[in-house]
């Protein structure tokens, strides 16, 4: 089970400690969300920021890019220190040439797909991912409430990934807390994108243990994934 923590949620008047939180938490990933103001209505952090808190750990660093035009976006943020770059199905055409970029540059695959889109629309990447995160609230800010009708999506993509024996990772993100990990945990989702639930702690440490207890506890197949 992964656990991430969103540094969306973190001081940003204190991001080198606040990594540096989450690099002594026992937490599998940072996860990073990086918004233009044009796909979504905010704006965050670009490549600039990636560079600057990498040198701090060596946790895996993902990079969710809720942006237009990813294109031009992507190098700048592998060689800012990226692990994994995640784009959005909702691209539609440009989503085949941006998956093999991002692999071209040596880094990991994710895809990701917003609450009002058919998960039927990221079956035909499946084969070439390293993981599907499915958000659990409408991206662009923080705090917002867990939709669960989203259940259903994590479900299907938990009964293609058996059926046809891939390896990616079904993360989720939006509205994660320990019950809503709870019950993610149980329709198959196996990394868990937490950020106001684990940041909001004063002991981040044993906040991320208590989200890997519970949701190795409800896990629909207790397996261990790489990170």
């Amino acid at each position: 089970m992964i656990i991430a923590p969103s540094l969306l949620a973190a001081d940003f008047g204190r991001l080198a400690k606040e990594t540096g939180r989450v690099a002594r938490s026992g937490a599998d990933w940072l996860h990073l969300d990086v918004m233009d103001g044009h796909f979504v209505p905010n704006i965050s952090f670009g490549p600039a920021v990636v560079r600057a808190i990498r040198p701090l750990t060596s946790m895996f660093f993902d990079v969710h890019l809720m942006c237009s035009k990813p294109e031009i976006l992507l190098e700048p943020f592998a060689r800012a220190g990226a692990d994994q770059i995640g784009i959005h199905v909702e691209l539609g055409e440009a989503v085949t040439p941006l998956l093999w970029k991002i692999k071209s540059l040596g880094r990991k695959v994710s895809l990701v797909v917003n609450p009002p889109t058919a998960i039927s629309m990221v079956q035909p990447y499946l084969e070439q991912i390293d993981s599907l995160l499915i958000m659990t609230v409408n991206p662009g800010f923080g705090g917002q409430s867990f939709i669960y009708e989203m259940l259903p999506k994590i479900q299907q993509a938990c009964a293609w990934r058996r059926e046809k024996n891939l390896g990616y990772t079904i993360s989720v993100d939006g509205g994660i807390d320990f019950k809503t990990a709870a019950d993610c945990a149980r329709v198959g989702a196996d990394a868990f994108i937490s950020g106001t639930a684990l940041f909001g702690k004063r002991n981040l440490g044993a906040a991320v243990r208590k989200m890997r207890q519970v949701v190795t506890a409800n896990s629909l197949s207790p397996v261990v994934l790489a990170s």
